[in-house]
């Protein structure tokens, strides 16, 4: 299925967006999922389905000083 993934279009397996953060090895304490113009919360990610032409943003916070 292809959906867009942060402006790039990608063929993913994944049916939800637990599948998709596993399958890209992503550290989901510090990832924020927005699907659609909408933040998923994390505790959604196993039951939230991915569509073919859905957008994600997947944005990881990093700490620095």
């Amino acid at each position: 299925m292809n959906i867009l993934v942060n402006g790039v279009l990608e063929t993913v397996p994944a049916r939800t967006i637990a599948e998709l953060v596993a399958d890209k090895k992503l550290a989901a304490s510090s990832l924020v999922v927005e699907l659609n113009q909408q933040i998923i919360k994390q505790e959604q990610w196993p039951q939230t389905r991915i569509q073919a032409g859905d957008r994600l943003e997947l944005l990881s916070f990093v700490g620095g000083g």
